[in-house]
């Protein structure tokens, strides 16, 4: 039976691939984000509906619930990224720019999926699923990025216990270096590239498609009883006992 599927941030790199493989699967599969034309393109590439929306603005967030319609079966809260390798310039003080800085991580990687599935959740169904994008920055949390990724894994788990009673699961997908994405904004340097490539155990960068079928899964039948926790897409660069 096909699904109702809302991929946050869907326009580009790993939000793009996980809106592929839900397409792929003939669901139906709505794409968000802050770029129209990049939204409107993709969605035309892929078949999926666009729904044009900044993820921490709670005005877009509940314009986007109420276009949705009624029913939700999968959440999948990709948007973020690390702002502080977007260039901008803060204004203030050294400690304001401090301050600036990590709230525009906190509100890009952790109240963004906050905000959006607090719009959408009486519209999931029973059986439904929920799954956040975190990072291997997590493990280190030195950063504002970090920090916030940290913050969202240690949401998630107490978001499985709210609405398990509801029938759905709530779990968080934690990647580490994966190319073909504009994570870096540029901003990688071969030398860097090599060493996160090193640290893993198979020997090779994260593919897009890594994160797609991890997510698919999650969201699957044979899931259902996978809730509360943190799965390392990494390669064995961050392991777990």
């Amino acid at each position: 039976m096909s699904r109702i599927v809302l991929v946050t941030g869907g326009g580009s790199g790993l939000g793009k691939a996980v809106a592929a493989r839900f397409r792929a699967a003939e669901d139906t599969v709505f794409i968000t984000g802050r770029d129209t034309h990049r939204l409107d393109r993709v969605a035309a590439e892929l078949g999926v509906k666009a729904i044009p929306c900044d993820a921490t603005d709670p005005r877009q967030v509940a314009r986007l619930a109420g276009e949705l319609g009624p029913d939700l079966d999968v959440l999948v809260n990709m948007a973020g990224g690390n702002t502080d390798l977007d260039g901008t310039e803060r204004p203030g003080t050294r400690l304001e720019q401090l301050r600036g800085a990590w709230l525009a991580n906190l509100e890009a990687n952790l109240l963004s999926a906050v905000l959006t599935t607090e719009a959408v959740l009486d519209r999931l169904r029973p059986g439904g699923a929920i799954v956040n994008i975190g990072s291997i920055a997590a493990e280190h949390a030195s950063t504002s990025y970090g920090a916030a990724k940290a913050a969202l894994a240690a949401w998630t788990a107490g978001l499985s216990a709210e609405v398990g009673p509801k029938g759905l699961t709530a779990n968080l997908i934690s990647p580490g270096y994966h190319a073909e994405t504009e994570f870096f904004r540029g901003q990688l340097s071969e030398e860097r590239k090599v060493q996160l490539i090193e640290a893993t155990h198979n020997g090779r960068a994260g593919q897009p498609a890594d994160i797609a079928e991890t997510t698919y899964f999650l969201a699957s039948a044979g899931a259902r009883h996978i809730t509360g926790q943190t799965l390392n897409v990494n390669g064995g660069a961050h392991t777990t006992r």
